[in-house]
């Protein structure tokens, strides 16, 4: 599973899209916010108890309700990343970065990692959900009013390691140049020449985050949800003891028992070793998932509608502004704080169209096509969340697990997308992971 954190997007911004620089001017005359000051000294669950003393006396401190929120979204990162460090899956030599460098962070190898279960696994999806919950039930307690507050964002720091402590290796600006680095460049052309200079520019990097920001981060707290509601309304153990050895140190059930099988070893030439690709070909044929807990599919939907729902209060905030500050989603009238990124009236027209056509997918209006259908015929997405079956990729690709939710009606066409690939120059796929 993916974990999306606000921090892993807002790299994964910078991975993709590049042309990134940290050099910006701040925010002039602004107070830094309540929270700030905690966010910088990594001291995430402080900031939270003063945030929620502070509210209790100022309940209509917005600003100070939305700090509360950010604190407590990054906790749910903060607390993922421990667990994960835990098991011995984050460090520079851990299992799950050596297949994804997207997690290959700055904190130290865990030399004695904790056994991982398959329900530690389920433990540790439910604990986040927990913790998303929290932070969106702050921001669903935000006024209608306009909320403002900059933030110097890659000053905060995360205790990833679970240490206690927070060092500068653990501070965003070394987390995004840990992703800068995994980026190949072409020669004298990296954005940012060094280590100092990072650390210089990351003091005046400002991000002025604004109402349409809270929205956004809702929805991202609902996107989160939705999946991780979705993984856990199935069984896949079976999934898991194959993958559990690429991720974690010391899975208990591994597919293979250890003092059976051995590691097979690199063939020279080949880009992959044979027993990865075996294993790979293992965990598709096992990607057979009973379902469990089928409330939990229609949790996930629930989400996915507020996904939507909030996308829209995001883009309707941020096409009634009028400044020009420091902007992390900008409307076509502003800059992004982040140099090259530009948001196009085509683009917005053209994620408004992907919002009504996402819509009407989710009512079970619009159907979805399969290969195999006949025209006039589409799968009800809706049923599918509503009355959940067993989740058999090879069926589905095959179609017989489409078979209960078949229906005739208007399909959502592949014209339509391909529209949506021309607006965003090709690039919808990673504009709507900023967009959301």
């Amino acid at each position: 599973m993916h974990m999306r954190s606000w921090l892993l997007i807002a790299s994964l911004l910078v991975v993709n899209f590049g042309g990134f620089s940290l050099f910006a001017n701040p925010a002039a005359g602004q107070d830094a916010p309540l929270i700030e000051a905690f966010l910088v000294e990594g001291r995430l669950a402080d900031g939270i108890a003063a945030s929620r003393e502070h509210l209790a006396t100022k309940p209509d401190d917005d600003q100070a309700r939305f700090g509360l929120a950010v604190a407590e979204f990054l906790q749910s990162v903060e607390r993922l990343g421990q667990t994960l460090h835990r098991h011995g899956a984050l460090g520079q030599q851990g299992r799950l970065t050596r297949i994804i460098p997207f997690f290959r962070l700055p904190v130290p190898d865990n030399p004695d990692p904790a056994e991982t279960s398959y329900e530690d696994a389920r433990s540790l999806i439910q604990t986040f959900l927990n913790d998303l919950e929290v932070a969106e039930a702050t921001l669903a307690k935000l006024g209608e009013r306009e909320v403002s507050m900059p933030l110097r964002f890659g000053l905060i720091r995360l205790d990833l390691d679970g240490d206690g402590e927070t060092s500068e290796a653990e501070a965003l600006w070394r987390i995004l140049e840990a992703f800068d680095s995994q980026r190949p460049f072409p020669p004298g052309t990296r954005p940012v020449a060094s280590r100092d200079e990072l650390r210089a520019a990351s003091e005046a990097f400002v991000i002025h985050f604004d109402r349409g920001d809270a929205y956004w981060l809702q929805g991202y707290c609902h996107l989160l949800s939705a999946v991780g509601e979705y993984a856990l309304a199935h069984d896949t153990e079976d999934f898991f003891a194959v993958l559990a050895p690429y991720l974690f140190a010391k899975p208990t059930t591994p597919s293979l028992p250890t003092e059976l099988f051995k590691d097979v070893a690199p063939v020279p030439g080949m880009p992959l070793e044979m027993g990865s690709v075996a294993d790979a070909i293992t965990a598709l044929h096992r990607i057979r998932f009973p379902v469990v807990a089928a409330s939990r599919t229609e949790k996930s939907l629930s989400h996915l509608e507020q996904v939507l729902a909030l996308s829209r209060k995001t883009w309707q905030s941020i096409q009634a502004e009028t400044d020009n500050n420091h902007e992390w989603i900008p409307n076509a009238s502003q800059q992004c704080v982040i140099p090259g990124m530009a948001v196009t009236a085509e683009m917005i027209a053209a994620w408004q169209g992907f919002l009504d056509e996402s819509e009407s997918i989710l009512k079970g209006e619009t159907l979805v096509p399969h290969w195999r259908l006949r025209s006039g015929m589409g799968i009800n997405l809706r049923m599918v969340f509503l009355e959940p079956t067993t989740f058999d990729l090879i069926e589905w690709a095959q179609g017989s697990a489409a078979v209960p939710y078949v229906q005739q009606g208007r399909c959502t066409s592949s014209r339509r997308w391909g529209e949506l690939q021309q607006a965003f120059r090709g690039q919808f796929i990673g504009f709507a992971i900023w967009f959301n």
